[in-house]
């Protein structure tokens, strides 16, 4: 059994027990969140739409952290500009405890 839930802006297919990376959800290690945005459920038979309007998926929140280092580098060229960043996206890692479709 699998579902598909939105968040932080992107899909995630899921499963019972499978631990993922999704965007910052400001809840500390221990706490358990529920994903309202459940956009299919395959149990017997992929269900969405209105067959999927009061599912949920509950997780349990195992930590934070952030990604790896992704550098941005803008250059004009004859001019001399050049200018160099960094960019670490913070992300929470989470459990996925029960699928309630």
């Amino acid at each position: 059994m699998y579902a598909i839930i939105a968040t932080g802006g992107k899909q995630y297919k899921v499963e019972e027990g499978s631990v993922l990376k999704v965007e910052k959800l400001g809840a500390a290690a221990g706490e358990t969140v529920t994903f309202d945005q459940v956009i299919a459920v395959s149990a017997d038979g992929l269900k969405v739409g209105a067959d999927v309007a009061g599912a949920t998926v509950t997780a349990t929140v195992l930590g934070e952290g952030k990604g790896k280092k992704v550098i941005v580098y803008k250059y004009k060229r004859k001019t001399g500009y050049h200018k160099k960043n960094g960019h670490r996206q913070a992300y929470t890692q989470v459990r996925i405890d029960k699928i309630n479709a």
